[in-house]
C-alpha cells in the first residue's frame, strides 16, 4: 500500500512502523512542542502533495494535531482506537506499537474534513448530554467507544463536539452510533 500524502507523527518509532506498514514517507514533530521550522515543512508538504496527521491518542497526540489544524488548512486526519496503540508489555501507548493491519486500515480511513461547505445538520451539546456523551460518570467511555464507531478518534467532550462537526458527522451518523454504543452496552 502507497501513500500519496506525507504523513505527520510523533517521532522516529512512529516513522519505523508506517514504514514497515506501508510505502509512505513521514515528517517527524518530535513532541508536542511543534518548532516553527516544521510547522513550515508541513505546510509545504501539504501544498506539495498533502498530509495525514496520525498521532498517538493521547493528550500530546491531541495537542500536535490541534495545533497543526488551526495553522494548516485541508489535512486530512487518521486516527486509532487507544486499545490497538497500547505496547504488548502494557508500559506505551502510541503508533510505534500498532499491528501492520491496524496502521493500513486507519490509512485507509483517512477522514478530510471539509471547512468549504460546512453542513446544516448540527448536532448540539444538549444531544450529546442526552447520549452520555458529557456530564455522565460513564461519559469518558462511551466518548472513547463512540470515536472508534464514527473513526473520528478519542476525545473530551468540547473536542467531541467540535469534531463531529469539522467531520460532518450527520443527525444520522451520530444517532446511528449512539444506537450501536447503547447496543453494545446492553448487550455486555
Amino acid at each position: 500500500m502507497q501513500i500519496q500524502e506525507i504523513i505527520v507523527v510523533e517521532g522516529k518509532d512512529d516513522t519505523t512502523a508506517i514504514k514497515r506498514a506501508v510505502q509512505a514517507d513521514t515528517i517527524e514533530t518530535n513532541g508536542s512542542a511543534i518548532s516553527e521550522e516544521t510547522l513550515k515543512r508541513i505546510q509545504h508538504a501539504q501544498d506539495k502533495r498533502g498530509v495525514i496527521i496520525f498521532t498517538d491518542p493521547d493528550y500530546p497526540g491531541r495537542r500536535i494535531r490541534a495545533i497543526i489544524e488551526q495553522r494548516i488548512e485541508g489535512v486530512k486526519h487518521a486516527f486509532l482506537p487507544k486499545a490497538k496503540t497500547i505496547a504488548k508489555n502494557g508500559k506505551g501507548l502510541g503508533i510505534e506499537h500498532a499491528a501492520d493491519e491496524d496502521i493500513r486500515a486507519a490509512l485507509q480511513l483517512v477522514y478530510t474534513p471539509n471547512t468549504e461547505n460546512p453542513i446544516t445538520d448540527d448536532i448540539t451539546l444538549e444531544d450529546l448530554m442526552t447520549a452520555y456523551l458529557i456530564g455522565h460518570p460513564r461519559a469518558k467511555a462511551r466518548r472513547d467507544r463512540l470515536g472508534e464507531i464514527l473513526n473520528i478518534g478519542a476525545t473530551n467532550g468540547k473536542q467531541l463536539h467540535k469534531r463531529l462537526k469539522m467531520f460532518q458527522i450527520t443527525e444520522q451518523q451520530f444517532g446511528a452510533a449512539v444506537a450501536q454504543l447503547d447496543q453494545e452496552e446492553n448487550n455486555a
